[in-house]
């Protein structure tokens, strides 16, 4: 590239019909309706073999042509949109034209950048676009996965001098040496401002901008298919953008970056300003107050702590498994998810109850905890491991191996562990609890796997989440509410019993104990079914007349 970073303190508002762009400087332009402002670039200097222009809105479709009328050639209408030109010996003065294409005003803000003839071509080689040349970076999304695709660069070439040919050979001199990093930067949090944007971009618009501020994901061979999925991340704005590398001549040239919040700005019911449903808010509020009791009470509650449990348990693969097989709306599936839920903490409770087996209970506890353990390990970047993307088995067998481990260590301490895992599961349903209201990567631990088992393709995706203050914060929030709840109860716990007993076997051995033990009092008195008809005969029957009583002496 011939300047350097883009300039932001260059960065100015500009309406009229003719904007004049300086390679590198940020301008914000107004496109008022059935009107096409003129980006004009002078004085190029003659190394310049090609330039990019790109113009960037927060969710409004703008169009950038060769032509003053964009029919009369070819043109681009997307969020962000850019064209590559290339220069004629001895030109100095190029000219590209902004646009509506809806019946509506449309703001953006763009830039201009050169690049010598050393360095590669983005999208030259690219032949699913109407453009000849398509430096542009696509994104498609949906609920679970972000999909980015760009078209393959060529190599760098002369003013008046044709493009390589780009299939015709795979020899070190041709294309396909070139190399593709892909990068993302995430936007700050819960900021869906068109200001945080523009600053995203001007720190990111070119390659030197990307490689210092954002994340290198993944560098792909020009034999790769040049398509990269991420997991997406509802409300969280993201930019993504292709850098392309000619190793041999160590020059590089920069895509223009797209950018994506993985909602709709425009919809009623699920837009971005909505994305919360009342539903979830409701659950996950009332699912944090349970946590938080379970986090400092649950060992001591213990058939409390046991419903809770199960409901989780039961709660989540029901949902999974009425997903998959069903087209009901969400609030639907989630309320008979919360009724399956509480039948499932009922039948942990009662089989306890019934039967007493403490160990087969708590090793359902534990399974809960390898759940939520393994579930962190893969949110690391352990979980982008290629092994992991490209084999569901290698992920699940490993999944299940972590899940399955950590309930082992309950059998020799079963206390500690049941309490342990009062205090970690039940912070984590705290911070769930937070991320109903506040946004939070925090809660992309356990939805990157429910996604998972939803999309039988998101195991492709990268799973990367941005770490940014609020992040931080609740992780402290967490540590601190597990550490706490955990100390607690063993503290409070250390005298007593490990386990309360069963009620249902405390029964049987105290109607044992009133049969065989006849100076019990308790042996005297009548059966349950005697004592409700005797109560109801003093209810109906007539009362005596009040009078001096003198009991028998024996």
């Amino acid at each position: 590239m011939i300047p350097g970073r883009p300039r932001d303190h260059l960065c100015r508002v500009v309406s009229s019909d003719r904007v004049t762009f300086l390679p590198g400087a940020f301008q914000n332009v107004n496109v008022s309706l059935n009107e096409t402002v003129e980006a004009v670039v002078t004085r190029i200097p003659p190394d310049v073999a090609f330039i990019t222009l790109q113009f960037h809105t927060l969710h409004r479709n703008a169009t950038l042509s060769y032509t003053r009328i964009p029919d009369e050639g070819p043109f681009l209408s997307a969020v962000d949109s850019g064209l590559l030109a290339a220069l004629q010996p001895a030109q100095t003065l190029l000219s590209l034209f902004l646009s509506s294409p809806d019946e509506e005003p449309v703001s953006g803000t763009g830039v201009i950048l050169s690049y010598s003839s050393t360095a590669p071509v983005p999208g030259a080689c690219s032949m699913e676009s109407s453009l000849d040349l398509d430096p542009n970076v696509y994104i498609s999304y949906n609920l679970y996965e972000t999909t980015v695709r760009f078209g393959p660069a060529n190599l760098g070439y002369q003013r008046g001098q044709t493009l390589a040919a780009c299939d015709t050979s795979t020899a070190s001199d041709t294309r396909w040496r070139l190399e593709y990093d892909v990068y993302h930067y995430f936007l700050p949090e819960s900021d869906l401002s068109e200001s945080s944007l523009f600053s995203g971009l001007q720190a990111v618009a070119d390659a030197r901008g990307m490689a210092a501020s954002g994340r290198l994901v993944v560098t792909l061979k020009s034999t790769d298919k040049t398509a990269v999925a991420f997991s997406s991340i509802p409300g969280q704005g993201v930019i993504y953008s292709v850098i392309v590398r000619d190793p041999v001549l160590n020059t590089s040239a920069s895509y223009v970056p797209a950018h994506t919040y993985a909602c709709s700005f425009t919809s009623t019911l699920d837009g971005c300003q909505t994305l919360e449903k009342i539903s979830t808010k409701v659950f996950f509020t009332i699912a944090g107050l349970a946590g938080l009791f379970v986090c400092f009470f649950g060992h001591r509650f213990f058939k409390c702590e046991l419903f809770c449990m199960g409901f989780s348990f039961a709660a989540f693969f029901f949902f999974v498994l009425i997903t998959r097989t069903t087209q009901l709306d969400y609030d639907i599936r989630l309320t008979v998810s919360a009724v399956v839920g509480v039948v499932g903490g009922v039948v942990l409770v009662m089989s306890w109850w019934r039967f007493g087996s403490v160990m087969a209970c708590v090793v359902v506890v534990g399974l809960m905890l390898g759940f939520l353990v393994a579930a962190v390990v893969l949110f690391t970047p352990l979980g982008d491991l290629e092994v992991f993307r490209n084999s569901d088995v290698v992920f699940w067998v490993t999944f299940c191996c972590i899940m399955i481990t950590l309930p082992l260590f309950f059998v020799r301490w079963p206390r500690e562990g049941n309490i342990v895992t009062c205090g970690v599961v039940g912070a984590y349903a705290v911070v769930l609890a937070v991320n109903a209201y506040v946004y939070t990567s925090l809660s992309y631990i356990t939805l990157n796997i429910l996604k998972r088992f939803l999309n039988n393709n998101f195991s492709a995706a990268f799973t990367d989440a941005p770490f940014q203050t609020i992040d931080y914060a609740l992780i402290t929030v967490w540590a601190v509410l597990g550490v706490c709840g955990v100390v607690l109860q063993l503290y409070r716990e250390r005298s007593r019993p490990f386990f309360p007993p069963s009620p249902y076997l405390m029964w049987l051995q105290e109607r044992e104990r009133r049969k065989t033990n006849v100076l019990d009092p308790s042996h005297h008195v009548p059966s349950l079914a005697g004592r409700l008809v005797e109560r109801a005969q003093q209810l109906v029957g007539r009362r005596e007349p009040a009078g001096e009583h003198t009991p028998l002496l024996l």
